[in-house]
């Protein structure tokens, strides 16, 4: 179906290539919209029939996606909710590639709401400029902006930690290889970070198949944590390979210390049973100690209560909760 499809197109550019850009551009702008014809005549200004279908034979033969993870740019991937040509997941694919890339959606009438990042040279050109477009770019330095700042971590302060592992990463690297074992690691960074953003986590490091993160507010770690299986919940639907994570928490007075290189990080015995929790969790569970359910008491938080369980390197055993969230349902 693709190759016919690919072939009708190259036969309406030979036949009528007005036509075809009118087409080409009216996806984007509206058929018969007055942008739509301005930006049909910028395509045939650009562009003549014959070098589009030579580029159109040469995009088959060309593949960057062993690339991209050489890319050390802080990159922003966009992508429009009504831009049904590029899937989400086409889209996560492509973030999980770049290392440290954060994705960002758009949502809207994509006709309406046409993202344009060559702002400057659509406005040489005299075509518009929508408000929701320079919305979208104000959006997307903020994010840019925000990524590239770390909070200080203070000893003496109350810090909620926060774990999260990749269960069964050994097994998956084993099984996929090297290659696609980091791809799907990456795309576990990327949603990571981008909870840990929206909800004001501050990450301390990360350990290759999961995070270390610090909170202020236990409230905020927990509603951080139910954003991360709820994301890889409705990810899992629709993936092939799905990534299941497993999250541990605890509260206390860390001690923060930087290390070699100047960046900070947190130690003691806060740090060290949170990171023995995490370890105790099942795939898609939240684990808390007694300490975080009372920090968040009366704040709608369910919790059931899992019992003494015996930690390594723990004197005593420590009472366990799991934090109840709800998964997405399927269909």
């Amino acid at each position: 179906r693709g190759s016919q499809r690919a072939q009708a197109l190259s036969q309406l550019v030979k036949a009528d290539w007005e036509l075809f850009t009118e087409g080409i551009a009216g996806q984007f702008f509206g058929f018969g919209s007055e942008g739509s014809k301005r930006h049909a005549e910028f395509i045939r200004e650009c562009i003549t029939p014959e070098v589009l279908s030579r580029m159109s034979q040469a995009e088959k033969q060309v593949d960057l996606s062993g690339l991209l993870s050489q890319i050390q740019a802080l990159t922003l991937v966009v992508r429009h909710s009504g831009y049904k040509s590029l899937s989400m997941n086409t889209a996560r694919r492509l973030a999980a590639g770049i290392p440290n890339a954060l994705l960002h959606e758009v949502e809207g009438n994509y006709q309406d709401n046409f993202v344009q990042f060559g702002t400057t040279v659509f406005e040489f050109l005299g075509l518009e400029v929508w408000p929701e477009a320079e919305r979208d770019a104000a959006l997307a330095v903020a994010a840019l902006g925000e990524a590239g700042d770390q909070p200080s971590l203070d000893s003496g302060a109350v810090h909620t930690i926060l774990f999260t592992d990749v269960e069964g990463s050994t097994a998956l690297t084993d099984r996929l290889g090297d290659a696609k074992a980091r791809d799907l690691l990456r795309e576990h960074e990327r949603m990571t970070r981008e909870a840990l953003k929206a909800h004001g986590g501050s990450e301390v490091k990360t350990m290759g198949d999961g995070f270390m993160a610090s909170f202020g507010s236990a409230t905020k770690a927990l509603e951080c944590a139910i954003a991360i299986q709820t994301a890889f919940a409705e990810r899992n639907e629709s993936a092939d390979e799905p990534i299941k994570v497993r999250i541990g928490l605890n509260a206390g007075e860390p001690i923060a210390e930087d290390d070699p290189d100047g960046r900070s990080d947190l130690f003691g015995t806060t740090v060290n049973l949170a990171a023995r929790i995490c370890a105790h969790a099942e795939a898609g569970q939240i684990l808390a100690p007694i300490v975080v359910r009372e920090l968040v008491a009366g704040k709608g938080f369910l919790f059931s209560d899992r019992g003494e369980t015996e930690m390594r390197g723990f004197e005593d055993p420590v009472r366990i909760y799991e934090l109840r969230w709800e998964r997405p349902s399927a269909g």
